[in-house]
């Protein structure tokens, strides 16, 4: 894949935040269906990672699952259920210093009765060696 920034290779980017994405397996089916439970736990974990809840937005799909959206004085947080096969996806930005969302992920975790579960964080802004070869990684597997 080619690098279509615009930006010199060398150009160092100050770090503006933090993104998590945190998978969720084998999490009890009734709870990934549950728009109250899921509004809930979303509240509590923006308040864990230090946020401010700007909005929230839930959708209950039929049969099954749910998405949930709030929005951040920060910046956003997703949640989307698979009530059939125990998953959970979250996405979780967060823009400045004292965010602290892999707060919000630990607690997700516990919350969602998760047996399994992967989190990746990614700083926004700041490119690091790291990123470039998780980005390396990704886009070889996609050959």
């Amino acid at each position: 894949m080619a690098n279509q920034s615009y930006l010199d290779k060398d150009t160092p980017l100050v770090p503006v935040g933090s993104h998590c994405i945190l998978e969720l397996y084998e999490c009890p089916k009734d709870l990934l269906n549950d728009v109250d439970f899921i509004k809930k736990t979303l509240e509590e974990g923006v308040k864990e990672a230090d946020s401010t809840l700007l909005r929230e937005l839930t959708h209950q799909f039929e049969p099954y699952g749910v998405t949930a959206l709030a929005l951040l004085a920060e910046s956003h947080v997703s949640v989307h259920t698979w009530p059939e096969i125990g998953y959970v996806a979250v996405d979780m930005f967060t823009c400045g210093e004292h965010a602290e969302p892999e707060k919000a992920c630990k607690y997700l975790v516990k919350a969602f009765q998760a047996k399994n579960h992967v989190l990746l964080k990614i700083p926004r802004g700041r490119l690091t060696p790291q990123l470039r070869k998780l980005e390396e990684t990704l886009t070889a597997g996609a050959s």
